[in-house]
């Protein structure tokens, strides 16, 4: 797995829109908070766009994200949000000028379809992170998801520790950080972005589905036989699920736990990433080193080489 170099002040950073559409104001939001940073920002030419639900038609969204991938002054891509569409233009991307000189891809939720290719084909690392949807303005206080991407970007991915979770499963173990949004995961499965989860650590996080829709997920996996080869499991945001009429009877935690009840492997639970207010980056395809007991959960990265 290769990490795509680190940023330095003046780098430039370009959002676009690959999905839903966006609210002008929150990208203004953001392009303030980038420039603050020190970096130059670059706007795609269709990141405003609105068509029905997206952010425009499918070719010029492809078109905006192509040209982030081409050009080399361009060091990281933000997708401004997530929604839905991503998908509708993955497989007319070209990546052969991206893999000759890798940049990092940033964003979560529909995002994962990017994270998916890049981690599981091209083999290069890429960022779960807040998307300028969610940056704070000037006159909120600064957040730690806004700071996690910023380290990250610099090539300077802080160590993480939480407090313990009354559900955690204790344990030391290593792999590869793969995963993001299940609903996503679980649409990708059967084909070529599949999961390998041998060796790997899973990280997952949902909103707004139906109980009995994350169990049939959650089945989904174990019967595919892609939770019984992890090394350890992390558990984002569960958020705004619905219980369901009648009532599904478990929780999100519960449906989860049930999943894994036969399995040994160290699992984190509440961990700040996804569709909640704290949403610490994460960078997927690192080697990651995951230490969990009763004193709470330390998360410690693994330098990988940088692509010459």
């Amino acid at each position: 797995m290769y990490q795509p170099a680190a940023l330095v002040k003046g780098d430039k950073i370009g959002i676009i829109s690959p999905a839903g559409k966006i609210n002008p104001e929150k990208v203004g939001i953001a392009v303030t908070r980038l420039e603050e940073a020190g970096y130059k920002v670059v706007l795609g030419n269709h990141v405003f766009d609105v068509e029905n639900q997206f952010a425009g038609s499918d070719m010029n969204r492809l078109r905006d994200l192509q040209l982030m991938l081409d050009d080399p002054e361009i060091k990281a891509v933000l997708c401004a949000r997530g929604g839905y569409g991503s998908v509708r233009i993955l497989e007319h991307l070209d990546f052969d000028l991206f893999i000759r000189n890798p940049k990092w891809i940033v964003g979560y939720s529909d995002i994962t379809v990017f994270h998916s290719y890049l981690n599981n084909i091209l083999g290069v690392e890429s960022l779960h992170a807040t998307m300028p949807v969610n940056f704070p303005s000037m006159k909120e206080k600064e957040d730690n998801s806004l700071s996690t991407l910023l380290h990250s970007l610099a090539g300077d991915s802080e160590n993480y520790e939480i407090t313990s979770h009354e559900l955690n499963r204790n344990g030391v173990t290593e792999g590869e950080l793969i995963g993001g949004n299940l609903s996503i995961l679980y649409s990708l499965r059967g084909t070529v972005m599949d999961f390998e989860p041998h060796g790997k650590i899973l990280f997952i996080e949902d909103v707004g589905e139906e109980l009995y829709h994350l169990d049939r997920m959650m089945k989904n996996l174990k019967m595919g036989g892609k939770l019984s080869e992890l090394q350890g499991l992390i558990i984002g945001g569960m958020s705004d699920m619905k219980a369901g009429n009648p009532d599904f009877g478990k929780t999100a935690y519960e449906i989860i736990l049930e999943s894994i009840e036969n399995y040994s492997y160290p699992v984190v639970f509440d961990f700040p990433a996804g569709h909640i207010m704290e949403n610490w980056a994460l960078p997927f395809g690192r080697f990651l080193r995951l230490d969990v007991s009763e004193k709470g959960a330390k998360f410690t990265w693994d330098k990988c080489k940088e692509m010459e």
